[in-house]
């Protein structure tokens, strides 16, 4: 898998003054466009698209001061269709415009050539299931929140305080399957996964019981799921295993994600400081 997508890192420097589509890139790297955009914000630290943006305008600031086509020709070349549109973009990203970095040699900023491999720390494995499940709803209370990385989600937890402890047993009394019990569900992210970008963040339970009025549901279709497992300092263990199952169980293994909820069950400790958690990701099968 790595290899692969280091062939589509490849096409993109072969391609920055040509327009590169992620469904190209896909292809090239014999994936979905939809796990290529997340496999490489997980590896990258950056979506996809702005990674490509920076290396144009980092490639397009090189020739700025090379002085040997006029800034025009520079714009047109990297896909911008005015002066003006490249001009907002070079400077967004070095801090000063075209002219001026031309007229008085600035320093620019770079955006490296990124090339991907695997390194393998530490001498634990990773605890891992294949489930297939029919369709299911998952039930309870919905909110749109903020993604954050790290750290408790301020407003996830307010939200949950918000719910009553009424509500929440009768939410928990409708489980009839598993992932038992309360769970957490997240569902429309932006394909970005960068912070600040909202999901849809439903604290409710997975059943096939029919939904009352007062609640909120999420069908979810029949699918196959990798569900992870994992113990730790909370909420930091559950942070870092879901970066751990993108940046190395996925390059390892013949599956790709899909769309989808991601659900996590978490079961916290007596004073709230470590986790036992399990984390279902949708899947699917992809060739050896």
């Amino acid at each position: 898998m790595l290899e692969r997508l280091n062939q589509a890192m490849e096409h993109i420097e072969d391609h920055l003054d040509q327009r590169i589509e992620a469904a190209d890139l896909a292809r090239i790297a014999v994936t979905s466009e939809y796990h290529l955009r997340r496999l490489f914000s997980a590896l990258a630290g950056i979506p996809l698209s702005e990674y490509i943006r920076r290396r144009r305008l980092t490639v397009a600031g090189a020739e700025v001061l090379a002085g040997e086509r006029t800034l025009l020709e520079i714009a047109v070349r990297y896909g911008y269709t005015s002066g003006e549109a490249f001009a907002r973009a070079f400077r967004a990203m070095h801090g000063v415009g075209p002219g001026e970095a031309r007229r008085i040699g600035a320093t620019l900023h770079s955006q490296p050539r990124m090339s991907f491999r695997l390194v393998v720390e530490g001498s634990s494995s990773m605890r891992y299931r294949v489930v297939e499940k029919e369709e299911f709803r998952v039930v309870g209370r919905t909110a749109r929140v903020p993604l954050v990385h790290e750290g408790v989600n301020p407003a996830i937890a307010d939200f949950i305080r918000g719910i009553g402890k009424e509500t929440l047993e009768r939410v928990q009394s409708l489980s009839d399957q598993e992932p038992e019990g309360i769970v957490s569900v997240s569902v429309n992210l932006d394909e970005s996964r960068a912070e600040g970008t909202e999901l849809d963040y439903y604290h409710g339970v997975v059943t096939g019981a029919p939904v009352p009025e007062d609640m909120d549901a999420l069908t979810v279709p029949a699918g196959v799921w990798a569900v992870f497992e994992s113990s730790g300092p909370f909420p930091q263990a559950l942070q870092y295993m879901w970066r751990d199952v993108f940046t190395q169980w996925f390059p390892s293994n013949p599956y790709r994600s899909r769309p989808g909820p991601e659900i996590l069950r978490t079961r916290l400790s007596q004073d709230a400081t470590r986790a036992d958690a399990e984390l279902w990701i949708p899947v699917e099968r992809t060739a050896l």
